[in-house]
């Protein structure tokens, strides 16, 4: 039987050791940490839980495609629900919109609440749709680097409508032709924040992503963002893959222009016909494969946004906030000049404030709350401002009261 190793236990690394087991291969995953998850994964304190992650869950087929795949019922052993309110937006001058997760409520409560004109909304949202279904099968449910990606029937069929992906103006621009009110404008500019992008740079072709949760819906996993990870780990369990924890590797071995296998830590080489790696590239290429010529145009691209993320285990209840909960800055275009260009936080930035407890009440005790408190930060580069931690604690706190 061909053997395959997969390098990192997160979601990705998961789900590829999955599909790669029903191909036949005996497959091993090798993870630094001591169990799965990678990026999302929980923490528990005195009462609380927090997902220390990834926060929102869209696309949930992909994940109950898994378990078809292997011939199982999703419903089994994986269960989330749709939310009727996807985010609740807060303005420093007491403006307060909840946004459903319909269109057409969504656009309702707009022209309500911010003046835009409903007709406004449901435009842009029929062009986001649009710009998804465009670009889909192309770049997101193919290999950009194979050759048949881009003369396939997908391609050829998109290739006519690229002009209407934007992809020559900036995702604010964009919004900006698109919207009447600034406070809309800004919300929908947001979006570029999902992959750490800056929509005064980043192209109008990202503009899809509000498609994601307005036109195919925001969910939640029962139990928590954590549950997705339990759900897969034991599913490739039954599938027969094997987890190695605790067993970082330190490179990957690369001999006569083949890969042939991996060195964990302790200087052991397992042998594989695959390796599959779900660590960072950049880290993939400079310290696992120092004998591979790396791709340097890839690697020295400008990086995305990062982030600080508080957890707060806060012993009083706050009914005017839901599950999402976002506090917009006054002054958006400095806070992405601070992040991308003076490589620093704003001084008063944008703060966004998750509560799984309004989804799952056993994650913090009765009267309580447990807020995953996050701002955007710049890349962690060599030019990147000392970051005062406390300042921007306090900052924050000055902010939420």
């Amino acid at each position: 039987m061909p053997r395959a190793i997969i390098i990192g236990a997160g979601i990705a690394g998961i789900a590829s050791a999955i599909r790669l087991r029903k191909k036949g291969y005996d497959v091993s995953v090798y993870e630094a940490n001591a169990g799965p998850g990678g990026k999302i994964t929980e923490l528990h304190h005195e009462g609380f839980r927090w997902d220390r992650g990834p926060s929102l869950f869209t696309l949930p087929e992909e994940v109950d495609a898994l378990f078809v795949l292997c011939g199982e019922n999703p419903r089994d052993h994986f269960q989330y629900k749709k939310l009727d309110t996807v985010t609740r937006y807060f303005w420093d001058d007491g403006t307060r919109l909840e946004a459903p997760q319909s269109p057409e409520e969504f656009a309702a409560v707009a022209e309500n609440i911010l003046g835009e004109p409903r007709r406004h909304i449901l435009d842009y949202l029929r062009k986001s749709a649009d710009k998804y279904d465009i670009t889909r099968d192309v770049f997101l449910h193919s290999s950009l680097h194979k050759l048949k990606t881009y003369i396939s029937r997908a391609a050829l069929r998109a290739y006519p409508k690229m002009g209407r992906i934007e992809a020559f103006r900036t995702m604010h621009q964009a919004n900006a032709h698109s919207f009447r009110q600034p406070k809309t404008i800004q919300l929908f500019d947001r979006f570029a924040t999902y992959n750490g992008s800056d929509p005064y740079q980043a192209p109008a072709t990202l503009n899809m992503i509000p498609h994601l949760e307005h036109g195919l819906g925001a969910y939640y996993p029962e139990g928590g963002m954590y549950a997705i990870i339990e759900a897969l780990y034991a599913l490739a369990l039954r599938q027969g893959v094997v987890f190695e924890f605790s067993s970082p590797v330190s490179e990957i071995c690369y001999q006569d222009r083949k890969i042939r296998g991996i060195l964990i830590g302790s200087g052991a080489e397992i042998r594989a016909d695959i390796v599959v790696s779900n660590a960072d590239i950049y880290y993939t290429y400079r310290q696992m494969l120092p004998h591979l010529k790396a791709p340097e145009r890839i690697l020295n691209q400008e990086r995305s946004s990062s982030a600080m993320i508080f957890y707060w285990a806060v012993t009083q209840e706050f009914p005017e906030l839901g599950l999402h909960n976002v506090f917009f800055t006054d002054n958006y275009l400095l806070e992405f000049h601070h992040l991308f260009r003076i490589k620093s936080v704003a001084p008063e930035p944008t703060i966004y404030v998750y509560i799984s407890a309004r989804e799952v009440s056993t994650d913090a005790p009765s009267g309580s709350e447990n807020w995953f408190v996050m701002i955007n930060m710049p890349a962690q580069t060599a030019d990147a401002a000392p970051v005062d931690v406390s300042a921007i604690r306090a900052s924050i706190l000055n902010r939420l009261r």
